[in-house]
């Protein structure tokens, strides 16, 4: 005999799914035409001041994929305008313009303000420290950001990774390095803890926005400069005021770019522009680092062939600067904050190191060793 009283549960059943899909769907649906209707999220416009020339297509182009993913994103109802160095603030001011409350965010380099907090130098590179990979690891999954965000919340900024470099080079000289005795008295454009070594080794170290460094080595005011690499070098002219360009970058083997956003800004914001924000600076920081190293490469081969001179530091000059930054974090580290950070940091250090000797340096010392073809 047919069982009805349970034929009726499992349509009765069918019912109640069917009607809750049915206002699931409905909900989406008004959802979407409420985002479309602007009822439901806001039309939010915020002003992104930045730490770089327009020229510089890649590294100003980490503020311009924010604001491009951004209005993708939240179909044109979140819109942020990166505006280049000095044109709403000086390049190096950025922290404070955003601090202040003068434009919302920003997009620039954590150690541009070591006089506020040594300890940010952490948040972009710190000299023999790590690579691009192994910031992007101390950073998202190693504890760095909660460390940097520990350091922003003093100003009332949150900070996000927003791009990266990859390897530096080690800057442009208008005469060859003869040893350790060739850096005394030199005037040297180089920021963060790098130029704290150099000024350790006897350099005359000066701090430029990247608009101003060509003028300043042409002219003489400088005797050597450091921004990138190949790339964003042969943009801003370097090539064309110094002959000798140096490797490695030691002072920055992998350096992260940074969005800073007022805090009460951010406040402000519904959950999902903060999740948009979010997503659009992990996408900056990827996409930025991809960029530099299918670039850089096509732009070395061009000056080398154009007449730029490669020179390597030399090992007396990699040692010294070595023992000097050591010993500049270790009396940095008398400051509670951060030795907080730098212990942090250092631990994460020896272990990511430890295991990268083991597969990439391996790998590395064999496929780019000697033999194999060079710019």
């Amino acid at each position: 005999m047919p069982d009805f009283s349970l034929r009726r549960r499992r349509l009765l059943g069918a019912a109640a799914v069917a009607t809750t899909a049915g206002a699931l769907a409905s909900c989406r649906i008004r959802r979407v035409e409420d985002v479309k209707a602007g009822t439901a999220l806001p039309l939010v416009r915020w002003r992104m001041a930045t730490s770089w020339p327009h020229s510089l297509d890649t590294i100003f182009g980490g503020a311009e994929t924010i604001s491009r993913r951004l209005r993708e994103m939240s179909d044109g109802r979140f819109l942020i305008q990166p505006f280049a160095a000095g044109e709403l603030v000086p390049g190096l001011e950025v922290l404070e313009a955003v601090q202040n409350g003068s434009v919302e965010c920003g997009h620039t380099a954590s150690y541009y303000y070591l006089g506020k907090n040594p300890a940010l130098a952490f948040g972009t590179a710190v000299p023999f420290g790590l690579t691009a990979q192994q910031q992007n690891a101390w950073l998202y999954e190693g504890g760095g950001q909660e460390a940097i965000d520990g350091l922003y919340a003093d100003f009332g900024v949150r900070s996000f990774p927003a791009g990266n470099t990859g390897v530096q080079m080690g800057g442009w000289f208008k005469r060859r390095l003869e040893g350790l005795a060739s850096l005394q008295g030199l005037k040297m454009r180089i920021p963060g803890l790098g130029g704290k070594v150099m000024a350790a080794l006897g350099v005359n170290v000066q701090v430029l926005p990247g608009g101003e460094i060509f003028l300043a080595l042409d002219r003489g005011a400088i005797d050597a400069a450091e921004w990138t690499g190949p790339y964003d070098d042969e943009k801003l002219g370097l090539n064309k005021a110094a002959r000798y360009y140096y490797t490695p970058g030691w002072w920055e083997p992998g350096p992260t770019l940074t969005a800073l956003v007022n805090q009460q800004a951010w406040g402000k914001l519904p959950p999902e522009y903060q999740a948009m924000f979010t997503a659009a600076c992990h996408e900056a920081n990827g996409l930025m680092l991809s960029r530099y190293e299918t670039r850089n490469a096509a732009a070395l081969k061009r000056l080398v062939k154009g007449g730029t001179q490669l020179e390597f530091y030399g090992e007396p000059i990699l040692q010294a600067a070595r023992e000097a930054t050591d010993q500049i974090l270790a009396d940095s580290a008398a400051d509670a904050t951060f030795k907080m950070v730098y212990d942090q940091w250092r631990a994460f250090r020896q272990e990511v190191f430890a295991w990268n000797r083991v597969n990439e340096f391996s790998y590395a010392r064999f496929a780019f060793g000697e033999g194999q073809e060079a710019p």
